[in-house]
């Protein structure tokens, strides 16, 4: 039996379950500092800032840095490319549902 889905097409860049998130979010908003991007991933800090930076050198991401006061600021937008990237990867994950759901009728 073949598989109904095949899972080398997927790009990691985006199925990593922090990185989706933070794709996720971030395309249902402008832009968003580091802290809201934090509390609607669940990630932590230091874990968060390593996902930006994969995210900012994949293009998928556009990072700023400023101060508001004496406070660093970290805001992030995602790129068109980064939209195209998450919109071929859902694409993909429902392909792959609806032939698995197909499959599992006909049982």
């Amino acid at each position: 039996m073949s598989s109904p889905f095949d899972f080398t097409a997927v790009d990691d860049m985006v199925h990593a379950r922090t990185r989706l998130a933070v794709l996720t979010f971030l395309a249902s908003v402008e832009s968003a500092d580091f802290k809201s991007i934090r509390e609607a991933t669940g990630a932590t800090e230091g874990n968060l800032s390593i996902h930006l930076q994969k995210l900012e050198e994949a293009g998928f991401l556009d990072i700023s840095k400023s101060f508001v006061g004496r406070r660093p600021n970290t805001r992030a937008s995602i790129t068109d490319a980064g939209r195209e990237a998450l919109v071929e990867h859902i694409d993909q994950l429902e392909a792959a549902f609806a032939k698995v759901r197909r499959a599992l009728k006909k049982r």
